[in-house]
């Protein structure tokens, strides 16, 4: 996807205040059963078509007014993640200026799990 000159300067200068991990480690990460939420910041038709393991879907353009219904814990570990990595640092930026205090954004996105090989979750095979 191309994305508009300005919206990648916005997002450029939000990544320099922000926590960013690979695909890799995040997969090590779940792994590994390490303690945090996994949350997809994409929009509801694109989480149809499938997320990863055990995410929590907020979508981006309303998890700031739903992430004190999910967490109310602002310490609490939670790596976010989005197509590609790109609404995801969006999110992440403005929880941490909520007072949301250990936030990531997972770089390269569900595209990037899914170029990894690694396991995709669907609708399908949840029922």
């Amino acid at each position: 996807m191309k994305h508009s000159p300005r919206f990648l300067s916005i997002v450029n200068r939000v990544k320099q205040h922000i926590k960013e991990t690979d695909v890799a480690t995040v997969k090590k990460m779940l792994d590994a059963k390490e303690n945090f939420h996994l949350i997809d910041v994409r929009e509801q038709s694109e989480l149809d078509k499938g997320h990863l393991p055990n995410a929590i879907h907020l979508s981006k353009g309303l998890i700031e007014c739903n992430i004190e219904k999910t967490l109310t814990d602002t310490s609490e570990k939670m790596v976010l993640y989005c197509g590609g990595g790109f609404r995801s640092a969006l999110a992440a930026y403005n929880l941490q200026l909520m007072g949301y205090e250990n936030v990531i954004s997972m770089d390269g996105g569900f595209r990037g799990w899914h170029e990894a090989g690694y396991e995709i979750t669907s609708k399908d095979k949840e029922d």
